[in-house]
């Protein structure tokens, strides 16, 4: 299971673990193909493994374009590229071709997977090879089916991940870059290493207390980071289920999936909260016991609105690209007792990070209530930005990444933003 020190880092061979944990029960459900079991997804990822392997990839080829929105098969296609040992870079498909070729060339991506189903919907020309999964279903051998059958179904996770060479991850390797949004130029690739992305799931794991019980609601896109993390990684190598959706503004969709799936944690921005709070049903949402705002601020109004229609009160965090992202959140009531939020700020750093609050003159470290930079450290720091040492060294000095964001620290440790210095910092 992750650790929020970052020390249990191997998220591929956790991958392999959570599955056969859950090979006759549901794993994945999406709202496109339905559900998945341990055992269904884990066999499937195998295959789809080898076909990369044998029809994609290149042996030194590292880094691998993911064009796909929150789904099963986005969901395969990251962790068939993870047992691979190559780098997965989830697209913004919300970009221009000029932007997303942009991104290409700074990554050095010569393939990127998608399906013919969302290529047509998007007006690209990529400068990359693309690759349609549709067009890999006839590939598997009765060998490939053999070898997948084996891994999922014979051999411990243990010996599977010697066998794939998963032993072979370091915890500073590149698990992904992330590309930021690009509102202050050229987008910059934050690479974010398997330390970084497994302390923060171990850290959500920790304040949340997640149970095999829980299912996860992934309306976040891959390509930001808080749902690489989150809405991914957390339901990919801990022992809980996850329900995705395409496209978190339909908020029916997203509402019947809830309901369907008995979703319990919902991460959104306030944006598709009141979509949600205008569409959904009140008993559509009424398995909810955990939603986690992020991105904007999250207004007391619509917190108020949102608890009497659906009886579960949202909390706000506080994350960055480059923080992996998750820094700070407010636990929910039903996970944790009233000390541990407190409305009108961000909430307290999550385990094994450290926020200190400096003076924007002098960098010196200001006391309790004064605000000034907003200076966090802890495993979940970026490694840096793709290509761009001169822009790291401008944002991370000696562990510590500069946020951009004037906050203060209260008295209990709580994290109040009160304005931007250089730009909006958030999660995602």
């Amino acid at each position: 299971m992750p650790k929020s020190d970052g020390s249990d880092y191997n998220l591929p061979a956790q991958f392999l673990r959570v599955c056969k944990q859950r090979m006759r029960s549901v794993k994945v459900t999406d709202s496109m193909s339905g559900e998945m079991t341990g055992a269904d997804l884990l066999l499937r990822t195998l295959v789809l493994r080898r076909l990369f392997l044998r029809h994609v990839l290149k042996p030194d080829e590292r880094f691998v374009g993911v064009l796909l929105p929150p789904s099963n098969g986005a969901i395969m296609a990251n962790m068939a590229l993870s047992l691979s040992r190559r780098t997965a870079v989830n697209l913004n498909y919300t970009v221009t071709s000029e932007v997303m070729n942009a991104c290409i060339k700074q990554a050095g991506i010569a393939h990127v997977i998608t399906s013919r189903r969302v290529m047509s919907k998007l007006n690209l020309e990529l400068d990359a090879e693309v690759v349609y999964l549709e067009d890999l279903k006839d590939k598997p051998t009765t060998g490939d089916k053999i070898a997948a059958a084996v891994g999922a179904y014979v051999l411990p996770s243990g010996v599977l991940a010697a066998t794939l060479g998963l032993g072979k991850i370091h915890a500073d390797d590149v698990a992904t870059v992330i590309f930021t949004s690009g509102s202050t130029g050229t987008p910059k690739g934050v690479m974010l290493t398997y330390a970084n992305v497994s302390s923060n799931v171990g850290a959500i794991n920790e304040v949340i207390r997640l149970t095999e019980d829980d299912v996860l609601v992934g309306v976040l896109p891959f390509f930001h980071s808080f749902g690489y993390t989150v809405t991914m990684w957390s339901v990919m190598s801990l022992n809980i289920r996850g329900a995705y959706h395409f496209d978190p503004l339909s908020a029916r969709a997203v509402g019947q999936l809830i309901e369907k799936t008995k979703g319990t944690m919902l991460l959104a921005t306030p944006t598709f909260l009141r979509s949600y709070l205008r569409r959904c049903k009140p008993e559509d949402l009424k398995s909810l016991d955990v939603v986690v705002a992020g991105a904007e601020k999250l207004p007391v109004e619509l917190c108020d609105a949102f608890e009497e229609k659906f009886g579960i009160r949202p909390v706000e965090g506080y994350g960055a690209t480059e923080l992996s992202p998750l820094v700070s959140v407010n636990l929910p009531a039903s996970r944790a007792g009233d000390e541990h939020r407190r409305e009108g700020t961000v909430g307290r750093p999550v385990p094994n990070v450290r926020a200190k609050i400096v003076s924007l003159e002098t960098g010196e470290v200001l006391p309790t209530g004064e605000p000034g930079m907003l200076k966090i450290t802890g495993p979940n720091v970026m490694k840096g930005y793709l290509g761009r040492e001169d822009l790291t060294s401008k944002v991370l000095h000696e562990g510590w990444y500069e946020t951009g964001d004037v906050a203060l620290l209260d008295a209990d440790g709580f994290i109040k933003i009160t304005g931007r210095q250089s730009r909006f910092s958030k999660i995602g």
